[in-house]
């Protein structure tokens, strides 16, 4: 029988050994993959499609448990569920569908792929997902990616980028960052706090290896200590001296990074509050936060989301969103806790 789908080869999922997850989408008790396969199969043979029968299975099933769902589809009908809905699903649902059906990590591996392959690059996507995700989540990726695409990840950004921020990513595609350690170096900590400071606001121009160096290496709970102890040496936070320091798609990538060791879940919901409240919802940025860390971290990103905007994120979803897109993104989230 023909694979359901080059995304449903592996099972894998890759989430952080050292962090801790906050998932919407958790395993569903007690299904029955092929009573799901047979739903999907009628509603999408449904006149004009049952998008809500869609929506209300795979929004609500894990990875591992739509993958099944594919494989008792693909025995029941023979044919690939991912074609099936495809030619059943147009737009953003679509998109937001189809993303499901990919692991995280894959998911992650597709978003860089598509943001360095044709003409242009899209430097907002590479950015995001690369100075976001945790040393784990990178070594997955690089794997995947590799068998996706027959391409090394490293390979594909360096040919796509350049200068500083090429090394920058390119650093942290390598996957350096120590382990966190339980027990505290103040020593190391004000090093290298004087280090960033030393390399940046204290002199002329900026010593961009020595912070690339600290930031891709040292492990995330170091950092954390690092930028408190940088206050005592500049008369700026980490942030402000970034914006102070350097510019574009560098500048970008420090300033992801330092937010996403300080809060990463923080950094999301600022994103995804930007995006749906700026002019004209920018689907692609909520799409893409919520489906990759729908089974990572999404509860607490809604949580800072609230705590930080006054109002939840499902509501705000509410009010900028509509039809099955607003639907689909619901069902991901999951009720107001």
């Amino acid at each position: 029988m023909a694979m359901v789908s080059e995304f449903l080869g592996q099972l894998c999922l890759n989430i952080g050994a050292n962090e801790p997850t906050y998932p919407t989408v958790v395993p569903a008790l007690d299904i029955n993959p092929d009573t799901d396969a047979a739903r999907i199969e009628t509603a999408i043979k449904t006149k004009g499609v049952d998008e809500q029968t869609i929506i209300d299975i795979l929004t609500k099933r894990t990875y591992s448990q739509r993958r099944d769902i594919a494989f008792a589809y693909e025995r029941r009908a023979k044919k690939d569920m991912i074609s099936a809905l495809k030619g059943a699903l147009s737009g953003s649902l679509e998109t937001v569908i189809l993303g499901l059906m990919k692991s995280t990590s894959q998911y992650d591996a597709s978003l860089i792929r598509g943001s360095i392959k044709g003409a242009g690059t899209d430097e907002e996507t590479l950015i995001e997902v690369l100075c976001s995700r945790s040393n784990e989540e990178l070594v997955e990726i690089k794997k995947v990616y590799k068998e996706l695409f027959k391409k090394d990840l490293e390979k594909d950004v360096a040919g796509d980028t350049s200068g500083n921020f090429a090394k920058l990513l390119l650093a942290l595609v390598e996957t350096k960052r120590a382990a966190p350690c339980a027990v505290v170096d103040y020593e190391k900590i004000d090093q290298d706090a004087r280090a960033l400071y030393e390399a940046g606001v204290k002199i002329r121009g900026t010593d961009v290896p020595t912070w690339i160096s600290i930031m891709s290496e040292r492990s995330v709970s170091h950092l954390q200590k690092v930028f408190q102890r940088y206050k005592s040496y500049s008369p700026y936070d980490m942030q402000e001296s970034i914006v102070k320091e350097v510019k574009g798609d560098l500048q970008k990538s420090f300033l992801v990074l330092v937010e996403c060791f300080e809060n990463k879940q923080l950094y999301f919901a600022k994103r995804l509050n930007e995006a749906m409240k700026s002019k004209g919802a920018k689907e692609k940025i909520v799409t893409r936060i919520i489906v990759s860390r729908c089974e990572v971290d999404l509860q607490k990103i809604c949580c800072e989301y609230k705590t930080n905007f006054g109002e939840s994120l499902q509501k705000t979803i509410l009010e900028h969103t509509k039809g099955d897109y607003q639907k689909v993104l619901l069902g991901l989230c999951g009720p107001e806790q």
